[in-house]
């Protein structure tokens, strides 16, 4: 059989994400081809399938993991379908990348991935920072020796303002929503497994998201298997803007990552020295990032190569996850062995 040279994509939920991985791929994904876009809502479907130049839409996923054309699906939907949408996709035999997390529960993200592994067919988690410049440099001074033997890390994820009260009822509160990239984050630059969690936390910003049963600040340090100490520092809101730096220190100097801003100019007067805030959100940090995964996607499906980021590295942030909430719960350090 000859070997692929362009991959057949269709998008299932075409909202915010959904809407930036269709451009990707109808614009700048080289060797992918966007065959079907599918929504619950039709006008977002057709207006994502009319952005993107795409003949089809439809509002049921069905017909996208149907199509007979259609080798890989992107699976951009609410959380809550992820794992059942992972099973039938596999069950067709279409490679499978997800946006994080999973799912919420380890039973059925278990399922989910036995499905894919049954199947033979490729699943990739989308932890889009991990293909950040800025990040994958830090990594790269680790796996070199570059500051010798890690010793600490910071990791500070702030965003710049809440999400709506009726997303944080159903999103599984910050630590699956917002502190599981910064979980995937400290295990891919430290190179190793994470054994303990402790949590401290509080409501700082809106009594509506306590009510809610969420919290919107935290300090949660992680101990590591290789000895390395981190620590995560997260806010639902930085008044300056979106708030991403990590600091790794060893035995030998010290990394660090500063905020992207729009621009490098800086406006220096008798009274002060300033500059532009930083890049406001997620959608505009991160955008070259979101590029790069589809991009290693793609060519870890057309040259039969592992994928970057595994459905087991999308299973162990929800570990983490679920440890961290259990820790700020019963105020004690909790070991990831007592969550499996």
């Amino acid at each position: 059989m000859a070997e692929l040279d362009r991959l057949r994509f269709g998008v299932i939920g075409t909202g915010r994400i959904g809407q930036l991985h269709a451009r990707h791929l109808s614009y700048r994904v080289a060797q992918a081809d966007l065959i079907m876009v599918s929504d619950i809502e039709e006008k977002t479907a057709k207006r994502c399938a009319q952005e993107c130049q795409v003949a089809q839409h439809s509002t049921d996923y069905h017909d996208v993991l149907h199509h007979p054309d259609i080798q890989a699906v992107l699976i951009c939907s609410s959380t809550d379908t992820h794992a059942k949408i992972i099973e039938e996709a596999a069950s067709e035999g279409k490679h499978i990348f997800c946006e994080k997390p999973i799912d919420h529960d380890l039973r059925k993200i278990d399922r989910a991935l036995a499905a894919v592994e049954k199947a033979g067919v490729l699943l990739q988690v989308g932890f889009n920072r991990r293909f950040d410049a800025n990040y994958r440099r830090v990594r790269q001074a680790i796996e070199r020796g570059e500051i010798g033997e890690p010793h600490l890390m910071h990791i500070v994820s702030r965003d710049p303002g809440p999400p709506p009260i009726e997303y944080i009822k159903v999103s599984g509160g910050i630590f699956l929503d917002m502190t599981i990239h910064d979980f995937d984050m400290a295990r891919f630059l430290v190179g190793s497994e994470v054994e303990e969690v402790y949590t401290a936390g509080a409501v700082r910003i809106d009594p509506a998201i306590g009510e809610a049963g969420d919290l919107d600040t935290l300090t949660i340090t992680l101990k590591f298997a290789n000895g390395v100490i981190a620590t995560i520092d997260n806010s639902r809101k930085a008044v300056y803007g979106y708030d991403q730096r990590v600091e790794v220190f060893g035995s030998k100097g010290c990394i660090s990552v500063a905020n992207n801003y729009p621009n490098t100019a800086t406006i220096q007067t008798e009274d002060s020295i300033r500059r532009d805030l930083p890049l406001n959100f997620f959608m505009e940090r991160y955008v070259d990032s979101y590029l790069e995964e589809l991009d290693q996607f793609l060519k870890a499906v057309l040259n039969k190569s592992p994928v970057p980021v595994s459905g087991k590295d999308g299973r162990i942030p929800v570990i983490m996850a679920q440890a961290a909430r259990k820790s700020y719960e019963e105020n004690r350090p909790v070991r990831l062995a007592e969550i499996e």
